[in-house]
């Protein structure tokens, strides 16, 4: 009876372990997929090629149009990705005491918050650093 327990146990936390890993990585996937590569490091990489604005704007709707199949792409496992990580959650609330489960429920939120004041920081910051890159190229060809 003990090792039966035992087993249970150990399969119900591999189980949970699993799902965080499965959920962690497709929730990896999905933020690189659904955000557009940073303009910064787009403009890095065409100073370092010293790619003209033509160039810079053929650059820009070939690595868009890329965006944009990927995401037709993994449009239709988004809700399968999103139940793995609900069912990865509800495993973990089952496991929790209600204390720890407000606690985790409270992390979630932060973190959430935090990446997306950290997401819209840097879409700024992208969107500054592409107008000054378009003005400095605009002089240098005048």
């Amino acid at each position: 009876m003990q090792r039966s327990k035992q087993q249970a146990l150990f399969f119900l936390l591999g189980a949970v372990l699993v799902g965080g890993v499965v959920g962690f990585s497709a929730e990896r996937v999905m933020r690189n997929a659904s955000d557009d590569h940073s303009w910064a490091a787009r403009t890095t990489m065409y100073n370092d090629l010293g790619l003209t604005l033509a160039q810079r704007e053929a650059m820009d709707s070939v690595i868009d149009e890329k965006n944009r199949r990927v995401d037709s792409l993994l449009k239709p496992v988004r809700p399968q990705i999103d139940s793995v990580r609900a069912n990865t959650r509800a495993q973990f609330f089952r496991i929790f005491t209600p204390e720890q489960r407000t606690k985790f429920e409270n992390r979630v939120r932060e973190d959430s918050l935090r990446r997306d004041q950290a997401r819209r920081t840097r879409e700024h910051e992208d969107s500054l650093r592409r107008i000054e890159a378009h003005r400095t190229l605009e002089q240098k060809g005048k």
